[in-house]
């Protein structure tokens, strides 16, 4: 594979690429023999640079990655601040629809399998997808149960069913860091050519949640719709990546920082920060 420009931050290595460029080389490797792994894409948020500094396993799945493309405003901001620059935000939730966009570029249908969401959601998501676009086809659906993660025999009927699709691409919609840390454990026994790790997206795509207003998304502001959306669940995380995240610059701004060094700063240590 052609070696990509990349960007260093926060430890992480983040692919200098626009939404159309990123989505490019996904379609570029849907349509190319399949390899020996499956090739994977990473969206690091400002959520994912903090879990970054903690988790051993996070990083390796990130150093695997084919593609780490900034999902959060605020990355590519830094990134500017910085003088480090990203062309823009490239989020999960615009790449796999810029894909099926591109998807009648592709000599014959692009084949996709949507692993995540609820019941019921994923299947809403494949009537949606292959109603816009004519161009995909999805080829299977499921909702692993909780905690699937931890069960070989579940994990192994995951692989079975994705093995039977042959897809061309794995959308991943588990939330991190479970799906990133999922997909790099099984990457090399994944049968599609390559996998998206994606959070929220398949219910964006069955309309079970709505994204922000587009202006929102434009002002970098798309963070602020979902904690309004999710008080409960996002507001004790949003408040510890809003401690963390600065040090974080600031460290990069004093010369930059091994991939470790926030390490011994936990979830724990911001929630007694606060």
């Amino acid at each position: 594979m052609k070696s990509l420009p990349t960007v260093p931050l926060f430890g992480m290595n983040i692919h200098r690429l626009t939404l159309n460029e990123a989505a490019g080389a996904v379609l570029d490797w849907a349509a190319a023999p399949r390899g020996a792994t499956c090739r994977y894409v990473v969206t690091p948020n400002v959520d994912h640079a903090v879990m970054y500094q903690e988790n051993d396993a996070l990083r390796r799945a990130y150093r695997e990655a084919s593609l780490v493309l900034a999902d959060g405003a605020p990355i590519v901001a830094a990134s500017r601040a910085l003088g480090r620059p990203l062309p823009e935000r490239v989020a999960g939730s615009d790449l796999a629809p810029r894909l099926f966009d591109l998807a009648k570029q592709k000599d014959g249908p692009l084949s996709v399998y949507l692993l995540g969401a609820a019941p019921g959601v994923a299947e809403r998501a494949a009537a949606n997808i292959e109603r816009r676009w004519p161009a995909v086809r999805v080829a299977g659906w499921y909702s692993p149960p909780l905690g699937f993660e931890k069960n070989q025999a579940e994990n192994d009927r995951i692989l079975g069913l994705i093995a039977d699709a042959q897809p061309d691409v794995l959308l991943v919609g588990l939330g991190a860091p479970k799906q990133e840390l999922w997909v790099q454990r099984f990457a090399p026994l994944i049968e599609a050519k390559t996998a998206l790790c994606i959070g929220a997206t398949i219910d964006f795509l069955a309309g079970h949640r709505r994204r922000s207003p587009r202006w929102l998304q434009q002002a970098g502001l798309e963070w602020l719709h979902r904690l309004a959306s999710e008080p409960r669940r996002l507001a004790a995380r949003y408040g510890r990546d809003a401690m963390i995240f600065p040090q974080l610059l600031w460290r990069e701004i004093r010369g930059g920082f091994p991939a470790h060094s926030f390490a011994g700063y936990t979830r724990t240590d911001a929630a007694h920060a606060r």
